[in-house]
């Protein structure tokens, strides 16, 4: 029965406790179970709480025995990105700073997903403050990659992905400036969206570049976990008016019609590891096969390095720059230049970022006007040695700092779209992944794209060895 809970969606866990197959506690078990298992190895689960769990699961079963209205994802067990606040349960972004912060209220996502019926069991590791997309901090250490414990799981949701990959937990929670959903999903084969502004509502609605967002390994199950965390909220008033129950709906398992643009470089040669173009480029005819077209084309990118470099840094420095007086020492050197580029920024700099916004913003939506859909690689680097900081160089390009190396996910960020990795193959072991873009409010339209070609290639369904 384990074997099964473990291959098993979000949706089919739920309904197996609905349809009384079997019942939250059993389910809960089995969760439990595979955290001691694998977690030692990976290190996903920083944080448990098995009294809390076992108690909600209690109560779980005790709603399926009476009979009532049951929450799309009642009985289900997850941890959560340790970003995200969990009432009574610690909540440390990473930080010495936070090693013992217990917040008194949830994060409206997990809020979302408890009132769906989720049985939170603890929290997933995020680099210190979720800043790079490697997961590592002072306080646990090092998440590493389920397909082969020597590599980096990506960041900053790593910990959630490395989770889901290993099978503890069909989906979760992540969030996503720079690439935090969309690495960390391309690392550890699964799909990860990044959706629209304001399709889940931010309580932090000044920031329009990060944004909560659901990993799962079926396309199908961040879906249907979006229809339980998607939807307008008093909290937030640029979300969106469309209620979450719009992702409630079957998957195409074809694309007939659909205008696809391809960029290997995102038009601005961007280095690529050879290995994974490689992959990507071997699979484009899945989606002329599932009834695209398929041309090389991109928007002009030009302006997104300005504006994601820009806005990021006055986005930290608004949320953590008054930690740098008291508790520079505190912090790690990456996120403490960053802090100090935020705070040295001028007017003449925001008003340079504005109106390099607004002309990516045209170019984009030319680009949508001509194309449904853009693909493009996912990340630039196959999951790297776990040791490292950051990578430091792809063929003769070096990078300069932590941010520069994840340009396939930063430029895409600048530009406001939705965005989805999903898995695309294999090398030599190691997950690549494929990022599907597309115009602000068509997060559907990526799942229906990523569903059919995940069935066409089945590259999903590979487990860690």
């Amino acid at each position: 029965m384990d074997t099964e809970f473990e291959a098993m969606t979000a949706r089919e866990q739920a309904e197996g406790i609905r349809s009384r197959q079997f019942s939250a506690r059993e389910l809960l078990d089995a969760h439990l179970a595979r955290i001691a298992e694998v977690n030692p190895a990976i290190n996903a689960v920083v944080t448990l709480d098995e009294e809390g769990a076992r108690a909600a699961a209690a109560a779980a079963d005790e709603r399926t025995m009476a009979g009532g209205p049951l929450g799309p994802l009642h009985g289900v067990p997850m941890a959560h990105k340790d970003t995200h606040d969990t009432a009574g349960l610690r909540t440390t972004f990473g930080s010495p700073l936070h090693r013992d912060r217990v917040p008194a209220s949830d994060s409206l996502v997990i809020a979302r997903l408890k009132a769906a019926g989720v049985v939170t069991t603890g929290k997933t590791n995020v680099p210190e403050f979720a800043a790079g997309s490697h997961t590592f901090n002072p306080v646990f250490g090092t998440t590493v990659n389920p397909y082969d414990p020597s590599r980096s799981a990506g960041g900053s949701s790593g910990g959630t992905a490395a989770a889901i990959a290993a099978r503890i937990q069909p989906a979760g929670d992540g969030s996503d400036m720079g690439g935090s959903v969309r690495t960390p999903a391309a690392f550890c084969n699964l799909a990860g969206l990044r959706p629209s502004a304001g399709r889940i509502p931010s309580e932090e609605p000044y920031s329009w570049l990060g944004r909560a967002g659901v990993l799962a390994r079926r396309t199908s199950d961040v879906a249907y976990v979006m229809a339980c965390v998607a939807g307008p909220d008093r909290c937030d008033p640029a979300a969106l008016t469309e209620p979450g129950s719009v992702f409630d709906v079957a998957l195409r398992e074809d694309l007939p019609g659909v205008r696809i643009g391809w960029t290997p470089d995102f038009g601005l040669a961007v280095p690529i590891e050879r290995e994974v173009l490689d992959v990507l480029t071997g699979v484009l005819p899945v989606f002329e096969r599932l009834g695209a077209t398929v041309e090389e084309a991109c928007p002009d990118l030009r302006d997104a390095d300005e504006v994601f470099s820009t806005t990021r840094a006055f986005d930290l420095a608004l949320k953590y720059g008054d930690l740098l007086p008291e508790h520079r020492g505190d912090i790690k050197d990456a996120l403490v230049w960053n802090l100090e580029k935020g705070l040295a920024l001028t007017g003449a700099d925001l008003m340079s970022a504005t109106r390099a916004r607004r002309r990516l913003h045209a170019a984009v939506t030319g680009f949508f006007g001509r194309h449904d859909l853009l693909i493009a690689p996912a990340t630039q680097v196959l999951p790297f040695p776990a040791e490292l900081e950051y990578p430091r160089a792809v063929s003769d390009t070096t990078f300069d700092t932590y941010l520069d190396w994840m340009r396939a996910a930063t430029l895409v960020s600048a530009t406001g779209s939705p965005a989805l990795s999903i898995p695309a193959g294999f090398s030599g072991g190691l997950p690549v992944g494929l990022q599907i873009i597309g115009p602000h409010g068509a997060d559907l339209a990526l799942l229906h794209a990523a569903n059919a070609f995940e069935r066409a290639t089945g590259f999903a369904d590979v487990a860690p060895s």
